[in-house]
């Protein structure tokens, strides 16, 4: 695991002194609920990889940070840490970390400023969080699925790991399936599943398919053609996507792909930590630009203002979040080009519908 080695190549710069586990189980993407789906079911699986990855890197505190979807389960959460501590099981401590809501706040250097008493927004780096992170430690972040799957390692060998997937990209992975399929929700299955088998899995697509997003609002949209892609990272990276945050949402022909996209887009402007310009003048300027053509219609002029404001957001941002939201809008132009061309004249009649992905409450879309 490339983090655990570079907490470790850390010591060797620095001197051994003591780590820092971080499982980050915060989950801030609206369209996921792997996180809180493993720490409902499978607490102590997360709990036993928090030990091993402590045992690691020589850690001597751990933390378990949660975000505000999980925030029923801290009281258990809290109880089998206590269990575990009084059977001996666990020899580092892990604290229970309440997260407070926003799509950036689960971003690792979010988390490492808010265990160290400050927002939960991202910082400058270097240095990174292996280099110096909680309380100036070195800090090895890793998801809680990550840790879960290393504790299933560590019970049952690699090459039980190896059974499934494929051999560029073993094992399995959890998956939050939504849209406009029969049965959304959490799935466990081996990598390399196509992705028409994903969704028969969540019961199948409930009206023929338009696209489908992966990877999450970070993600990327790919047209429906792509259904039969392998879920891998190398496969779907072929493509420009990937799995990211594991979500596969499938947009069904009745939904507008440039509304839907426009609402997120909205929402993901929003949700800046304000430290820098691409995020405080450049995610509104593209919200707004890409809700007048969705929702207004809007020719050359409009889709050349939109692909300017995205061209001056990427790569200039403290952290990743204009870039993300800059490759989301870049792939529904691309995978929608057909209806730019329908809402020159005026929105199309499906961009007043119901929404299809989720987003959350109190952040809407300008229609003005």
């Amino acid at each position: 695991m490339r983090a655990v080695a570079d907490v470790r190549a850390a010591a060797g710069r620095r001197g051994a002194g003591s780590a820092v586990v971080v499982a980050n189980a915060a989950e801030s993407e609206p369209a996921s609920a792997k996180d809180i789906t493993l720490l409902e079911r499978a607490p102590h699986l997360v709990l036993d990889g928090i030990a091993l990855a402590a045992a690691a890197v020589s850690a001597r505190n751990a933390y378990l940070c949660v975000g505000a979807a999980a925030r029923h389960l801290v009281g258990q959460l809290e109880t089998a840490v206590l269990a575990r501590r009084r059977a001996g099981l666990d020899e580092v401590p892990v604290r229970i970390a309440e997260v407070p809501p926003g799509y950036v706040t689960s971003e690792e250097t979010a988390l490492i400023h808010f265990l160290n008493g400050g927002t939960a927004k991202p910082t400058f780096v270097p240095p990174r969080p292996y280099d110096r992170g909680v309380r100036g430690r070195r800090t090895l972040v890793n998801n809680a699925e990550t840790l879960a799957q290393m504790a299933l390692i560590g019970r049952y060998g690699a090459d039980w790991f190896r059974a499934v997937g494929t051999a560029g990209a073993p094992g399995s992975a959890l998956l939050s399936i939504c849209g406009a399929v029969a049965r959304p929700g959490v799935y466990e299955a081996a990598l390399g599943t196509p992705v028409k088998a994903l969704v028969e899995l969540a019961g199948g697509a409930r009206q023929p398919v338009q696209a489908i997003l992966t990877g999450g609002y970070f993600g990327a949209w790919l047209p429906a053609a792509a259904i039969g892609l392998p879920a891998t990272d190398r496969d779907l990276r072929k493509a420009g996507a990937s799995l990211g945050a594991g979500v596969i949402a499938v947009l069904p022909a009745s939904a507008c792909g440039l509304a839907e996209t426009a609402r997120v887009a909205r929402y993901l402007a929003g949700q800046s930590s304000g430290q820098c310009g691409p995020c405080v003048n450049g995610l509104p300027a593209i919200a707004s630009a890409l809700e007048q053509i969705a929702f207004r219609g809007g020719g050359a002029r409009a889709h050349q203002a939109l692909t300017q404001f995205i061209a001056l957001v990427e790569g200039r941002g403290a952290c990743h979040h204009p870039d993300g939201v800059a490759r989301l809008v870049a792939t529904a132009l691309r995978v929608f080009a057909e209806d730019l061309r329908r809402h020159r004249g005026g929105p199309c009649r499906n961009a007043s519908g119901p929404a299809v992905l989720p987003v959350p409450a109190g952040r809407r879309e300008e229609r003005r």
